[in-house]
Order: C-alpha cells, then sequence, then structure tokens
C-alpha cells in the first residue's frame, strides 16, 4: 500500500473516530482501496453489491437502460460521497443501475459482512450506518421530488447551485439526461438563463 492509498484509508475511518478507537481498529483491517479507471464500471445491472464504496477522488454516473435501450442517468456521486444502489445493498439482491465512473477514480470499500458485523458488535455503529442510509436516501429523495415540484429550468437551476463544480465535469448529454429533458432543451435553458 502506498502513501496516498494510507491517506485515502485515513480520510475514510476519519468519519468513525467519534464512534471509539475500537470501531475503528475493528473496521480498519477490512478497508480496502480500489482503482477505477474512467469509463469503467463500479457495478452493473444484475451484480449484488459486496463492499460500501466511498469515493475518495473523482466521479461516477448512476444509470439505467430503459426498454428503448437508452440509458437514463439518476445521479452523481462525486467525492466524500457514497458510491452505491443503497436499497439492493442493505438486502443484498442484484441491482438494476450501472455505476460507471465518468473520470479516474479511488473508492474506499468495505465489505457488506463487516459492516453487518460491525452493526453487531459495537451499539455506536449502527448510528454510522444510520447517518450513510440518510444521507443517500436524501438524496435520492430530493431527486424524485425535484420531478414532483419543479420545472425543468428550476431543477437545471437547482442542480447548478448544489453542483456547480461538476459542470465541467460532466457532459451536458448526461446532465440533460439527468434533468428529464432533451439535450436541446438543456441548450435552449442554458441560453435563456445567460441572456437575462
Amino acid at each position: 500500500m502506498n502513501i496516498e492509498e494510507q491517506k485515502y484509508i485515513n480520510e475514510y475511518l476519519e468519519q468513525f473516530s467519534p464512534l471509539g478507537e475500537e470501531v475503528v481498529s475493528f473496521l480498519q483491517p477490512h478497508v480496502k482501496v480500489q482503482r477505477v479507471p474512467k469509463a469503467s464500471f463500479f457495478l452493473k445491472n444484475g451484480d449484488v453489491q459486496t463492499h460500501m464504496g466511498f469515493v475518495s477522488k473523482g466521479l461516477f454516473r448512476r444509470f439505467f437502460t430503459n426498454e428503448k435501450g437508452n440509458d437514463i442517468t439518476t445521479g452523481f456521486i462525486k467525492e466524500n460521497q457514497y458510491v452505491t444502489d443503497y436499497p439492493s445493498f442493505i438486502r443484498q439482491r442484484p441491482t438494476k443501475y450501472y455505476l460507471q465512473s465518468l473520470e479516474p477514480s479511488t473508492v474506499v470499500n468495505l465489505p457488506y459482512e463487516v459492516i453487518q458485523e460491525s452493526y453487531a458488535k459495537f451499539k455506536k455503529s449502527e448510528m454510522q450506518g444510520r447517518l450513510i442510509a440518510e444521507s443517500v436516501l436524501t438524496i435520492l429523495s430530493d431527486r424524485v421530488e425535484s420531478f414532483l415540484f419543479l420545472t425543468a429550468e428550476e431543477r437545471y437551476l437547482n442542480f447548478m447551485a448544489t453542483n456547480e463544480e461538476l459542470i465541467n465535469r460532466i457532459s451536458l448529454t448526461h446532465l440533460a439526461s439527468f434533468l428529464g429533458i432533451e439535450r436541446q432543451s438543456l441548450s435552449r435553458i442554458r441560453k435563456r438563463i445567460a441572456s437575462k
């Protein structure tokens, strides 16, 4: 393990330090660093996710392929977020999604079995699991609500306000798919906003 990988592991484990040295010592031997080249898959439709991934560096796109064969982007996972299909992860069932890197990425992984064992051994560890679940599920819920209550332009403005650093890291095609509009419609929205 090189210095950079150890740095990523240490940063990851720092999240658990409020839970106590005992929890950190239990988790440390099981944490692994994974390099994910650009355009590679962390998870594919039909896979069972056996490790919870935490993005230390890089960017992923979550998408599914619809009945017409079109890829529909449902999210972007950036640094300090969990790369997961969380509902299928906690049930250990095959995912319907693809999680693909949009740039060279580094992911810190912790096995499902170790996470479950940690919950059973350490009461404080369950709290950390709850916080992870809340983080992931809030992101998913916000996306659903944006389609229920916001126009396409409002969804774009909201994305820009909360993810400004991503705009030069993702393609307009992927962004349009995420917003649920055609790329031409996104171009019109961007042009209209720029002229205000």
